[in-house]
């Protein structure tokens, strides 16, 4: 398989204590991998490695066969990682065009997905209406969605979601967030989606990767884990 992503032998942690320990996987270019866990199971953190975000991290982290371990954050995002970090990442004192419009703001060369503005307020009529709002007045499931097409105007080719479903209400989860995640999947984006929702999880990724004690317990298809309660009630508490 020639990987889009492929990490190997990762480990970080803080203040002298491992968090995640010994994670390899890789991921394929056009798949959609959920990254599971219970709180704590370091999920947050493989995901900052992955954009040098925190504690230094040691392992290797390859993308489209480069080398990024430990490269400077803005460097790697120009490379054609985009994350929507948990908590949405907004700028509340911004007005939501605002926000979008800083997301254009570095040339970058041709993309396999190529975004404006104006695709933006097509997909997302939403954030049409709400384009004169200050970001600090938008509903969650907004922010999200804010989130999401800033990540878009980037015009990368894998895109990182943090707890995307995390404080929304379940009507804005299936009404707004849901959607939006299965277009991404269908329209050939590489995802990697870190969540605790496991049906939103197991409903819009072919594949699940779980972590437990620092490192990965299991990696399968997700009609694999469906038929694992066991692995579901240990890791996961279901």
């Amino acid at each position: 398989m020639n990987a889009m992503l492929d990490i190997r032998n990762l480990a970080n942690g803080y203040g002298g204590a491992e968090v995640i320990s010994g994670i390899s996987f890789s991921m394929a270019q056009g798949e959609s991998v959920a990254l599971l866990g219970r709180n704590g199971a370091g999920k947050t953190t493989l995901l900052h490695s992955l954009f040098n975000i925190g504690p230094p991290c040691s392992g290797e982290i390859r993308y489209k066969n480069q080398d990024i371990t430990r490269q400077p954050t803005h460097r790697i995002a120009r490379m054609g990682l985009a994350l929507a970090p948990q908590g949405r990442g907004g700028f509340p004192d911004l007005r939501v065009r605002e926000s979008l419009g800083l997301a254009t703001l570095i040339p970058r060369g041709p993309a396999a997905h190529p975004c404006t503005i104006d695709d933006i307020y097509r997909r997302f009529p939403r954030l049409h209406e709400r384009r004169h709002s200050l970001c600090a007045n938008l509903s969650g499931g907004e922010r999200q969605l804010l989130a999401l097409a800033r990540a878009l105007l980037t015009r990368a080719d894998l895109i990182v979601l943090d707890e995307p479903s995390e404080g929304l209400a379940p009507m804005a989860i299936r009404d707004m967030l849901q959607p939006e995640l299965l277009k991404l999947r269908d329209q050939g984006y590489t995802v990697l989606l870190a969540e605790q929702n496991i049906d939103l999880a197991l409903a819009v990724a072919g594949r699940a990767i779980i972590l437990a004690d620092r490192r990965i317990v299991f990696d399968g298809g997700v009609d694999e884990l469906r038929q694992r309660p066991d692995i579901q009630k240990i890791h996961l508490g279901l």
